[in-house]
């Protein structure tokens, strides 16, 4: 999958589901609300969505809990095409700080990110198999600072093992993160400054 315009890919996909005149199911994993925002937007068009809020790695659990109630509060706002529903995954902050062991001063973006982008893509394939979705993705892509290369690689490998297609993604493309400041700004949505564990909020201290 190495220089494969995911974009592209995307709009090619988004193409040919809306010709063929089928509402797939996505289970579409969110790290928040402002994330999620345009990723919902964007998508919603083409697919029933169900939002996946599966983030142990998000520290204080009250930081966890504030992002939780306000994707909660985008899905009941934003007006959507399909349906959107919501689960919360469980808040399993000791699976997280497992596989950080040894890893606590490891770069942000570096082999802690990439274990963690695993553990939280795995749960949701596992979880898509489980419940029959047709695709599974994740709305980190959005982010200028995360890997989408090394996440949709990741996609690709869980979506082979658990037989669950995987939706490639560069949501940052086509403006999307400049949109999803745009729909965070007109909901009113709570930005965090830092992505969510212990080790990233001390990097932005």
């Amino acid at each position: 999958m190495n220089n494969i315009n995911y974009q592209k890919w995307l709009d090619k996909k988004t193409d040919e589901i809306s010709k063929s005149g089928i509402i797939p199911t996505l289970l579409l994993h969110s790290c928040c609300a402002p994330c999620s925002s345009y990723v919902i937007e964007y998508l919603s068009p083409y697919f029933s969505i169900t939002v996946y809020y599966y983030n142990p790695n998000i520290s204080p659990r009250e930081e966890y809990l504030h992002r939780a109630e306000e994707q909660k509060r985008l899905i009941e706002s934003m007006p959507v095409k399909n349906s959107v529903r919501f689960i919360e995954g469980d808040y399993a902050s000791d699976e997280f700080y497992k596989l950080s062991r040894g890893l606590e001063n490891a770069p942000e973006g570096g082999e802690r990110c990439r274990q963690c982008f695993e553990l939280r893509l795995r749960k949701t394939a596992e979880l898509a198999a489980a419940e029959s979705f047709d695709y599974f993705t994740t709305t980190l892509t959005i982010s200028p600072l995360k890997n989408a290369q090394l996440i949709n690689e990741t996609g690709k490998a869980l979506a082979e093992k658990y037989g669950v297609e995987y939706l490639f993604s560069d949501f940052k493309k086509k403006e999307g993160y400049k949109r999803s400041i745009e729909l965070s700004r007109e909901y009113g949505l709570y930005r965090q400054n830092y992505c969510g564990c212990i080790f990233s909020k001390k990097e932005n201290v």
